[in-house]
């Protein structure tokens, strides 16, 4: 008999497509396999965003259209976890009742067995806690990449931002112990990568729960002395943390890039304080300060929201005003979504979708053309690229390859005349700049075979090994997407 197979679809932050990797650890633990793209898998597991309206809509549109093909495929299930099962429970049964199991944040190591139960019972199986069952580091991975990976180092939130429901449903921070982070990362790195992301919904906060203010900075620094490890990112801070020895500490530590993704939010002070954001825009705009002073080069993100309730012309204009200021790379902007169950979807002053819009379009505008003007910087510059797998949608049509400079700028480039592996490194010259994207149109300047491309090449010859990495970017940006709802961007709430 074959083994059963399956498809994990992922909506919302990078938090959410850490959490995919355990899942698709756990089913291939319980003997699923992967399901090939053109195949119809026995399992589809929803991993699920509560953060914007557009995620659920997205939910319930591809469970309806699931509905007839499981009414055609004997034994197939469906699942839904993450965030919207925790907030919504009984709601996703009742309005799709071929669900086949709803679970939470806290209790992802269930999954296999509520998919067993529901089988052998032949009803749906709803279980959701209230508080974390097992860290999720502690259960089994299926990482997509062999190069890169994600690290969390704590999960849940204390803030209490008016717009977010997250805290409500993932819970209060709990860090993990400085020795087990550490740990993870050195195993990651003797299987060959190189490129590590912290994570956690609040990342400089870490600390917070094991009593050291100092904890992220150590950490980082810590990161620079394991031998191999060549690229260490995180997100997302939050600027009411984000102190001096942080900036210290990316400056100071060779292998912690220069990249920094600060929700920002909104610009003005009365919108943040309705936000009940602990920063101002004096504040925020201070950090970007200091961290340019240290660091000149460093690419910096963020995420904006437009439309929040109350917002005025002339709090919009302190927004792009912030936006002129920072002089961002890139900007993840949202439309204001109203969420029930936060303290936003009551507020008075709820803007008009078209004036929303409007505003929406102006931000758009100025921030392409601020990362346009930042991205022709770069051109004439010498960048190490590591290569990426799947990055580049067109690099088959234009015989290019793409990855990532040390600042996370996506770079497109013309194919060397040697093998290069994704995980190698490869230093090109940049001759154009794109608002997205940088372009190196001349031969490779140096080719350098790495670990990860030798442990990318090892997959490739033995494909039924389990993998050992996730890919990575901005928040979201290069995250794995072989399925049709991976992030696009911050989930706005950080």
């Amino acid at each position: 008999m074959s083994a059963r197979t399956y498809q994990v679809v992922t909506y919302g932050c990078q938090m959410n497509v850490h959490d995919s990797e355990r899942v698709s650890g756990l089913l291939e633990d319980a003997g699923y396999v992967k399901a090939d793209q053109d195949g119809s898998p026995d399992v589809v597991v929803f991993n699920t965003c509560a953060v914007r309206e557009n995620a659920d809509n997205r939910l319930y549109g591809n469970l309806g259209r699931l509905a007839s093909v499981k009414a055609k495929q004997a034994g197939m299930q469906i699942a839904v976890g993450g965030c919207l099962a925790q907030k919504d429970r009984d709601t996703i049964v009742r309005k799709a009742p071929w669900v086949d199991v709803v679970f939470g944040t806290h209790n992802i190591g269930h999954l296999p067995a509520l998919l067993e139960r529901s089988r052998v019972e032949s009803e749906a199986q709803v279980e959701i806690l209230e508080s974390l069952d097992t860290f999720p580091s502690t259960l089994p991975t299926r990482r997509e990449s062999a190069y890169a990976a994600w690290v969390a180092i704590s999960v849940g939130c204390n803030n209490t931002c008016t717009f977010c429901i997250v805290p409500a449903l993932r819970g209060k921070e709990k860090d993990r112990r400085p020795g087990d982070i550490l740990a993870e990362v050195e195993a990651l790195v003797a299987e060959g990568v190189v490129e590590v992301t912290l994570l956690g919904q609040n990342v400089n906060a870490y600390g917070s729960d094991i009593g050291d203010r100092e904890a992220f900075s150590k950490l980082l620094r810590a990161c620079g002395r394991i031998d191999g490890l060549e690229r260490v990112r995180f997100t997302s801070p939050h600027p009411r943390d984000f102190t001096d020895d942080v900036i210290a500490a990316m400056a100071e530590t060779p292998n912690v890039m220069h990249q920094l993704h600060m929700p920002l939010q909104s610009g003005s002070d009365p919108v943040l304080k309705a936000m009940r954001r602990s920063y101002r825009q004096d504040r925020y705009l201070g950090i970007i300060e200091k961290v340019r002073a240290a660091m000149p080069d460093a690419a910096i993100s963020t995420d904006i929201i437009v439309g929040f309730p109350g917002e005025t012309e002339e709090d919009f204009e302190q927004t792009l005003h912030v936006v002129r200021e920072a002089r961002f790379a890139q900007a993840f902007t949202f439309q204001y979504s109203k969420r029930p169950g936060t303290p936003a979807a009551e507020m008075d002053g709820q803007i008009p979708k078209e004036v929303v819009q409007a505003r929406y379009e102006r931000l758009v505008a100025l921030q392409e053309e601020i990362s346009w003007e930042e991205n022709k910087k770069q051109v004439g510059r010498t960048l190490e690229v590591l290569v990426a797998e799947g990055e580049g949608r067109k690099d088959d049509r234009t015989d290019r390859l793409s990855g990532r400079a040390p600042d996370n700028r996506l770079v497109h480039f013309t194919r060397p005349a040697e093998p290069v592996r994704p995980g190698d490194t490869v230093q090109v010259a940049i001759t154009y700049a794109a608002p997205h994207h940088l372009l190196a149109e001349g031969p490779a300047l140096a080719v350098r075979r790495t670990r990860a491309g030798d442990a990318w090449e090892r997959r490739q010859a033995a494909p039924e090994a389990k993998p050992a990495g996730v890919m990575l970017g901005l928040p979201g940006i290069g995250a794995p997407a072989p399925l049709p709802a991976a992030p696009a961007g911050g989930c706005g709430c950080d």
